[in-house]
């Protein structure tokens, strides 16, 4: 009868530990993931500072000037009939 408390006691504890545990890796995760979503905000963000200066375009116009970049273009859609010909 001893054994079978001690196995419960012991299988009680090692549950508890392993609740524990979850909860510190899932709250570990969850801050790892809002790291990861900052990071990629920034990097974008940098990303889009270093195109601006390395087209020439100034970073602090003044209020009173609008001028559209030069449109250039980008990724087209490329129908796969044109490739085959």
């Amino acid at each position: 009868m001893i054994l079978l408390w001690l196995v419960t006691g012991v299988s009680l504890a090692t549950a508890i530990l392993a609740w524990r545990e979850a909860r510190r890796t899932s709250q570990r995760l969850e801050q790892l993931s809002q790291m990861y979503w900052a990071l990629k905000y920034q990097h974008g963000e940098l990303r889009v500072q270093m195109q601006a200066q390395s087209s020439g375009a100034p970073n602090d116009r003044p209020t009173g000037t609008t001028t559209a970049p030069p449109a250039r273009p980008t990724d087209a859609f490329v129908p796969l009939s044109s490739l085959k010909r």
